[in-house]
C-alpha cells in the first residue's frame, strides 16, 4: 500500500460549510471565484498532496516543469469545481448542469436485462455527482467507498440535500459491508466500485500503469467472477460550461474456475482492461485524476 495514504480525500466540513451557505446565497459563479484563492491555497500548503501531483504530472505524464507546477494549481481547482457541483446538485440545482452520455445502453441494458452488474471506477472525475444525473436508467446505484472518516460531512449534507440518487455502502473493518454487497448482488443490482485504492492486507495485483508499476485491488474483479455478473469501466468527468460527459465500456464477464491459481490468472488478464482504460481516460482528462498521495513508489 502507498504509505501516504490514508483513506482520507481533502477538505473539511467547514469547507462544505462555506461553500453550501455561498451556493444558497450568492449562487454557483460566487463559489467558483472563492475557490479560485482555496485552490491556490492549498497548492501552496498542502504539501504531501503537491508532492503527489507534482510527482504524477512531471514523471509519469512527462509535463515539463512549468507546466507541471500550473497543473497543480488546475488540479485542485477542477477538485473543488467538482465538489461544489455536488453539493450544488444536492440542494436542488441539478436543472443548471447538462449531461452526455457515451455507450449509455451498456448500463441500460444491466438494468433492463436484469444482469446486474459492477461499474470498476477510480478516483477521476466524479461518481457521485454522476449518480445523481443517472436518471434515465432507472433503478438504484450503491457506491462502495471509504466512508467512515467523512461520516460527519455526509450527515451535514443529509441536512441541505433534496434528493439522493446513490445510497453509499461504506467499507468496514470488520467486512460487514459485504453482507451489503451480497444482497444487491444476489438481486441483480448495480455496484459502483473504486478499483484504484485498497487497504492494507486485501489482494491485490499489479500492473504496468503509465510507464511505471503500480498495485490495484483485485477485489471488484473478483466480486464479479464470483456473483457471475458483468463488469465495466465507467467514469464521468466534468467539462466546460457546467457539463458532464459519462462513459462506459461493454461488459465483460470474468470466469470462476475452482482452480485459484488458475481464477487469480483470469482475474489477473482481464483487469489489463481496466487499466487500459483508466490510462485512456487520465490522458484525455489530466486534470482529474484525484489521487492525492504516493501511488506509485518514486523514482
Amino acid at each position: 500500500m502507498p504509505e501516504n495514504w490514508d483513506g482520507k480525500t481533502k477538505g473539511g466540513l467547514l469547507g462544505y460549510k462555506i461553500f453550501i451557505f455561498l451556493l444558497k446565497n450568492l449562487g454557483l459563479n460566487s463559489a467558483y471565484f472563492l475557490l479560485l484563492f482555496i485552490s491556490f491555497w492549498f497548492a501552496l500548503f498542502s504539501k504531501k498532496a503537491s508532492k503527489a501531483q507534482y510527482y504524477f504530472f512531471r514523471k509519469r505524464l512527462k509535463y515539463n516543469f512549468i507546466k507541471s507546477i500550473v497543473y497543480i494549481y488546475l488540479n485542485n481547482y477542477v477538485f473543488g469545481m467538482i465538489l461544489i457541483d455536488k453539493i450544488a446538485i444536492l440542494s436542488g440545482l441539478k436543472k443548471k448542469f447538462t449531461t452526455e452520455h457515451s455507450n449509455s445502453e451498456h448500463i441500460k441494458n444491466m438494468i433492463n436485462n436484469k444482469t446486474g452488474g459492477i461499474l470498476v471506477n477510480a478516483h477521476i472525475g466524479s461518481w457521485e455527482v454522476a449518480g445523481q444525473l443517472l436518471d434515465r436508467y432507472g433503478g438504484k446505484i450503491y457506491v462502495v467507498m471509504f466512508d467512515e472518516e467523512h461520516r460527519k460531512i455526509k450527515d451535514y449534507l443529509s441536512s441541505v440535500e433534496e434528493e439522493n440518487k446513490i445510497e453509499i455502502i461504506p467499507l468496514k473493518e470488520d467486512g460487514s459491508h459485504m453482507l451489503k454487497i451480497t444482497e444487491v448482488l444476489n438481486n441483480k443490482g448495480i455496484i459502483v466500485m473504486h478499483g484504484d485504492r485498497y487497504t492494507e492486507g486485501v489482494d491485490t495485483f499489479e500492473h504496468d500503469f503509465l510507464g511505471k508499476k503500480a498495485k490495484f485491488p483485485s477485489g471488484p474483479f473478483h466480486l464479479a467472477a464470483k456473483f457471475g455478473v458483468p463488469i465495466s469501466f465507467a467514469a464521468a468527468f466534468r467539462e466546460r460550461k457546467k457539463h458532464y460527459h459519462f462513459y462506459a465500456v461493454k461488459p465483460i464477464y470474468i470466469e470462476y474456475p475452482g482452480n485459484i491459481k488458475k481464477r487469480k490468472e483470469e482475474i489477473y488478464n482481464k483487469s489489463k482492461l481496466y487499466i487500459k482504460e483508466l490510462e485512456k481516460m487520465i490522458n484525455k482528462y489530466p486534470l482529474q485524476w484525484f489521487n492525492y498521495y504516493n501511488f506509485w513508489k518514486e523514482d
